[in-house]
């Protein structure tokens, strides 16, 4: 498997196309995986904002005074408002925001990003990043560029472990999962419960290549590697019902 940034890219702004860019910076093939951050994708679908255009709540007060308390610093009441607003159900509202998206990605913040964003405050998470992923799929193909996945990343912390790492938010072309289940190991055993996470491996994988900070690379080009013969699945984000940390997380109070 080969990994190649894309290089030279610009700093995008409202409006432009991802596709075309990446298409006259990259000799992308059929069966080839592009990788791109969710950073640029949320600056060209115009998801900058500022912190002045959040009227804060109560509960958008509450939740700064209740942090500032906890962590001694400083905390922006129309932040914990943009959050909010990002989000439909706050799993965790001390130490810190844990939140789910209204796509179903969870993570600190609803994912709000406060560094590389020229001239705002903010920037946002895409609104639907498996539709974006599929729009930039769209405009590889009208350059005929056919039969290019594309996976929409972002970083990620995890629980139990130290450190960020890639994760993908929406995808394109291919199967978010391959299912194991049913087939058999080396010594003939029946695998029962291995549903492999492919674009998620595949979005650590890349982050390993864009790097981090001011010297990142937002978008990579995956070549020789190939989903196999197996069963396929867009199931990625845990429903609420099979989600046992979640249902500890609703039970659970940093006063306990």
């Amino acid at each position: 498997m080969e990994l190649t940034p894309v290089t030279d890219l610009p700093e995008i702004r409202p409006g432009d196309d991802i596709a075309a860019l990446v298409a006259d910076r990259a000799d992308l093939e059929a069966g080839d995986v592009l990788t791109v951050a969710s950073t640029i994708v949320s600056k060209a679908e115009g998801r900058m904002a500022d912190l002045e255009d959040y009227p804060v709540s109560g509960r958008a007060e509450e939740i700064a005074d209740r942090l500032e308390e906890l962590t001694g610093e400083e905390k922006d009441p129309r932040f914990a408002q943009a959050v909010l607003e990002e989000s439909t159900e706050l799993l965790i509202d001390a130490p810190f925001l844990l939140t789910e998206t209204r796509f179903g990605h969870i993570s600190v913040n609803a994912g709000i990003d406060r560094s590389n964003v020229p001239n705002h405050d903010i920037l946002l998470l895409p609104k639907k990043p498996t539709e974006s992923a599929e729009r930039i799929r769209s405009g590889l193909a009208a350059r005929g560029i056919e039969d290019v996945a594309v996976i929409v990343t972002d970083t990620c912390g995890r629980p139990f472990r130290h450190g960020q790492r890639g994760v993908a938010l929406g995808w394109a072309g291919m199967p978010a999962s391959r299912d194991w289940r049913g087939e058999l190991d080396r010594d003939g055993h029946e695998l029962g419960v291995t549903v492999q996470s492919v674009v998620d491996e595949l979005a650590s994988a890349a982050n390993l290549v864009t790097g981090e900070g001011a010297g990142g690379t937002p978008a990579v080009v995956v070549r020789d590697w190939a989903f196999g013969d197996h069963a396929g699945s867009d199931e990625l984000f845990r429903s609420v019902e099979d989600d046992l940390v979640r249902q500890a997380l609703r039970e659970w109070s940093i006063d306990d």
